[in-house]
């Protein structure tokens, strides 16, 4: 009979995409995928490759508020109750959690039944959800050589397998970085991220408005901004007499990120591994309100290889981002190195490499 694995993801992108490259790794391989999480998963997960979809009942809670986190418990258990109803019914072989709440109550479900049970953890620090299951699935899984605030036993046996990227994004990987030439165009691509793109948006036009003409004239941006702030960036870049494309969103980003010569962007897990994939330099600017620093965790990986400049929100001003840009736009030696360097740390089969694990684990292994 076809293996079915339930995948169950947090309605983020930095949770589903991942899930997505595992499930049409699966999905190549022979099997059935459900795709479990809440309601919120609606919008992102239209092309989410599931045979079937279970809504399940989940909720969140602020640290140090003991009300929250009883009726997340309640919403957590009641989910877990449907989801054993559910899988009675579909008899899946494993059950994949990508963390955040929504996946919490398919995994309670699954380890409830004894199940198979796998965890991936996208970031370098372990999120609160998977902290608090790690422990009692079978397999845990991870992008990044670090995992910091798991417990000891857990990172002691967590398998590196890198984060499942996009296709698209995958295939970059075979492609080699080329350097501007000289008096040639330099391609910048600023990318925004679910959350704290507002800086950037900001930001980064200003920078590039303070830039040297000669420069200026040369440059030619895409920049992923904030509705209500593209008309201040298309103002400053034309006022700077800068080519550049503004937009919310980028559908085609892995055709604009094979082209960039330098990327500015957040250190969500996603976005680092991407830029790792594609072998391209950054500028790596953390979003300061995440919880635990993993956005910083992240950029450390392709910062100690130096592959990425690192940009501290309590530092980042105009000038500095301007200091930054003008340093690595005018040095495509530098480019080319810290493009060999963060594509020396990038798993490009990290969703083949996860599917292995998943499968040895749905067999006992």
């Amino acid at each position: 009979m076809r293996k079915i694995a339930v995948v169950a993801a947090g309605g983020t992108g930095g949770h589903l995409f991942p899930a997505q490259a595992l499930a049409e790794a699966l999905i190549a391989r022979g099997w059935g995928i459900v795709l479990a999480s809440d309601e919120r998963v609606a919008g992102l997960a239209q092309d989410f490759p599931a045979e079937r979809r279970i809504g399940l009942s989940a909720a969140t809670y602020k640290p140090g508020d003991p009300v929250g986190m009883a009726r997340a418990g309640v919403a957590v258990l009641r989910g877990a109750l449907h989801a054993r109803a559910a899988f009675r019914e579909i008899g899946p072989n494993v059950v994949v959690g990508f963390g955040g709440y929504p996946s919490a109550p398919a995994l309670v479900a699954a380890i409830m039944d004894r199940r198979p049970t796998v965890i991936h953890e996208q970031n370098a620090v372990m999120g609160r959800t998977n902290r608090m299951l790690a422990s009692r699935v079978r397999t845990v899984a991870c992008a990044f050589p670090t995992l910091k605030k798991a417990p000891e036993k857990v990172a002691g046996r967590a398998v590196v397998v890198g984060n499942p990227v996009r296709p698209p994004i995958r295939a970059l990987a075979e492609i080699p970085y080329i350097p501007p030439e000289p008096n040639g165009p330099v391609r910048l691509l600023v990318t925004g991220g679910s959350q704290g793109a507002r800086l950037l948006s900001e930001l980064v036009p200003e920078a590039v408005k303070a830039l040297p003409e000669d420069l200026r004239k040369r440059l030619v941006v895409q920049q992923q901004t904030r509705p209500e702030s593209m008309n201040a960036a298309r103002r400053a870049y034309r006022d700077a007499l800068v080519d550049a494309e503004i937009a919310p969103f980028f559908r085609d980003i892995a055709g604009r990120l094979r082209d960039a010569h330098l990327v500015v962007g957040r250190a969500g897990a996603g976005t680092v591994c991407e830029f790792a994939v594609a072998g391209k330099p950054s500028i790596l600017v953390p979003l300061a309100i995440a919880i635990d620093d993993d956005q910083g965790q992240n950029a450390k990986l392709l910062a100690d290889a130096g592959g990425a400049e690192v940009a501290r929100e309590h530092q980042l001003t105009v000038e500095t981002m301007s200091n930054a840009l003008e340093k690595l736009l005018t040095n495509p030696a530098r480019l080319q190195r810290m493009a060999e360097a963060a594509r020396s740390v990038a798993i490009p089969d990290a969703a083949e490499r996860l599917a292995d694990v998943v499968e040895k684990t749905a067999r006992g292994g």
